[in-house]
């Protein structure tokens, strides 16, 4: 069920706040946007994911993943941020991080979208900002798809014969594993690969 509040309290942002309710909270151009938390399994994949990226990729690369991080575009914080489940920064964006937002593109967002949630509407704003990849990821079958930035508009890229989503960015390849599992690769390193779920 989707619902408008066209005018919310204070009394109702305070309690949001005071009770932790507002951790996912994004503001579009000046809405406040108020999404449930996620649930565990959703949860528990991002931790899968973001320990996989620290821990056999990161080590390949000067990079750095975040979770949960306000990302705006110049001049935009705080009125219009979108907040990724993860987010990769190579070493030439390293700059657009304020601590408490990004101002500006990171290379990748990464989206596990979840039944009712607003990933996909949130291109146009990655897309606008110059974010060059996005992932989002589906949360119950694991199944990923890749967005490329072409000419300011994302192209969804189509897998390679043998099913592999192959990252620009990040020389990763995705795909969707056995039993609702997203495998993940350095670029052809088999030895690399690993099956994550939230379970």
């Amino acid at each position: 069920m989707r619902a408008l509040m066209p005018v919310i309290s204070e009394e109702v942002v305070h309690q949001r706040k005071r009770t932790g309710a507002d951790r996912y909270d994004e503001m579009w151009e000046g809405v406040l946007h108020m999404p449930p938390m996620p649930n565990r399994f959703h949860q528990d994949f991002n931790w899968a994911l973001e320990t996989y990226l620290r821990q056999v990729w990161l080590p390949t690369r000067a990079a750095r993943v975040h979770h949960e991080v306000n990302v705006a575009p110049v001049d935009g914080w705080p009125n219009n941020y979108r907040v990724p489940d993860l987010v990769i920064l190579l070493p030439e964006r390293f700059a657009i991080d304020h601590n408490e937002y990004f101002e500006g593109a990171p290379n990748v967002v990464i989206e596990i979208h979840s039944p009712g949630d607003e990933s996909y509407e949130k291109l146009t704003f990655y897309a606008d900002l110059g974010v060059p990849e996005v992932w989002i990821i589906d949360r119950d079958t694991c199944a990923p798809e890749l967005y490329s930035l072409k000419r300011k508009r994302y192209k969804k890229a189509t897998p390679s014969a043998d099913g592999w989503l192959r990252s620009a960015e990040t020389g990763l390849e995705l795909r969707r594993g056995e039993g609702n599992r997203l495998a993940i690769r350095l670029e052809g390193n088999d030895a690399t690969r690993q099956e994550l779920s939230g379970e």
